[in-house]
């Protein structure tokens, strides 16, 4: 059952509109003119309105317009018996989600009512849905350190500058990555991530730039690549030190004119990706060793970002060990724990080799293993444990 805001100076109109829909089982509210059901709107939570056009005093354009301002996730249908084609454009661009002339098709407004409520419901699951993976990826710390890594991605974030992102395995490469992108004007468009070091170096041009049907043996079907994929988004090259040369010098050339070429293909595609990469390596020392181009690191180091570290941030430790506490008790449905001081202490002692994602298998383990109040002895029995 849905909540149905109707608003039209025919009172015919109305009444018919209740009748029907609340025999449909929807909760119906009714406004005779602009400012009542803007009114009403203010006052309650609808779920879909429906609008006539041609109202004495604030028309239905006026009224879609201070709809639109204050929720524009509410769907609003249009309707009208002086409606034309440039009428329904009009309604469109400004927001509303279909517009249905007068007299009414009920069969087509019933359907257009239900695809409505699915789109609204769906948008209310993706906003859901986001701010549970912004919750998972969260930057905690308030460290010098990891405040510099916030404010750098504050910078650059909304500009479409390459950036390489370093550090030690388990710092948090990807999740920079992921704000980078999330605070970008690409935030809506894909984010695809690519581990260089887990696909097999004859594989990696196939996986990057997609291939033709026929192009290799296991090659069936035409595949696009993570470049397309990701057009008019962001393509995350993980552990970029470890790419082949042959894929390195494709890259290059992706970066440099924007196109790309599938496998078993000599056709160019235009794409627009902006390439954010990382690596655990030393990228000057693999140049020195002839492992990695020179030419492609400078296309790739526009903005360089360093991810300090646990080990050099150690004063994040009370505030990641609580958000992990949190994180990982609503995951795995646990109550959560209380840490005391001595096991905070204890934690802050520990070389943390593994960085963060060592940390969060820690605290995922004194939560499993350990009762409600957690102290340093416990700390030191299971951070550590010696089989």
């Amino acid at each position: 059952m849905s909540k149905i805001l109707v608003i039209d100076d025919q009172k015919s109109i109305r009444n018919t509109l209740h009748e029907i829909l609340e025999y449909e089982k929807h909760e119906v509210s009714l406004a005779a003119t602009g400012p009542e059901g803007l009114e009403l709107f203010a006052a309650h939570k609808f779920d879909i309105v429906l609008c006539d056009i041609k109202m004495p005093g604030m028309d239905g354009m006026e009224v879609l317009q201070h709809l639109m301002e204050k929720s524009n996730d509410t769907p609003v249908i249009m309707i009208s018996g002086h409606g034309n084609i440039d009428t329904a454009v009009e309604a469109i661009k400004k927001g509303a989600y279909d517009f249905i002339e007068k007299p009414l098709d009920l069969n087509r407004l019933l359907v257009t009512i239900r695809n409505a409520v699915e789109r609204k419901d769906l948008v209310t699951e993706t906003r859901v849905l986001r701010k549970k993976v912004a919750k998972t990826f969260d930057m905690v710390g308030e460290s010098p350190a990891i405040t510099a890594v916030k404010e750098m991605i504050d910078k650059v974030a909304p500009t479409d500058a390459r950036v390489l992102i370093t550090g030690s395995n388990g710092t948090g490469k990807e999740l920079v990555a992921r704000w980078l992108h999330e605070k970008s004007r690409r935030a809506d468009q894909p984010f695809v991530e690519v581990n260089c070091a887990a696909i097999p170096s004859e594989l990696i041009e196939s996986e990057l730039f997609g291939h033709e049907k026929g192009a290799f043996t296991s090659a069936v079907k035409q595949r696009k690549g993570k470049f397309e994929q990701a057009n008019g988004g962001t393509l995350f090259l993980d552990e970029i030190g470890d790419m082949s040369l042959a894929a390195q010098a494709k890259v290059l050339r992706a970066l440099q004119e924007n196109v790309i070429s599938r496998v078993g293909s000599d056709k160019d595609i235009k794409v627009d990706v902006r390439v954010l990469a990382a690596t655990n390596k030393n990228l000057q020392d693999e140049i020195k060793a002839g492992a990695f181009r020179e030419d492609l690191y400078h296309r790739l180091s526009v903005i360089l970002i360093h991810v300090p570290g646990l080990n050099e941030r150690k004063e994040d430790i009370p505030l990641l060990t609580e958000h992990f506490n949190r994180l990982i008790s609503e995951e795995l449905g646990l109550a959560q724990h209380s840490f005391d001081d001595s096991a905070i202490k204890a934690l802050q002692e520990l070389s943390w080799t593994g960085n963060i994602r060592e940390f969060r298998n820690v605290i995922e383990r004194l939560l499993i293993l350990c009762n409600d109040t957690i102290t340093a002895k416990e700390v030191k029995a299971y951070a550590t444990p010696v089989w």
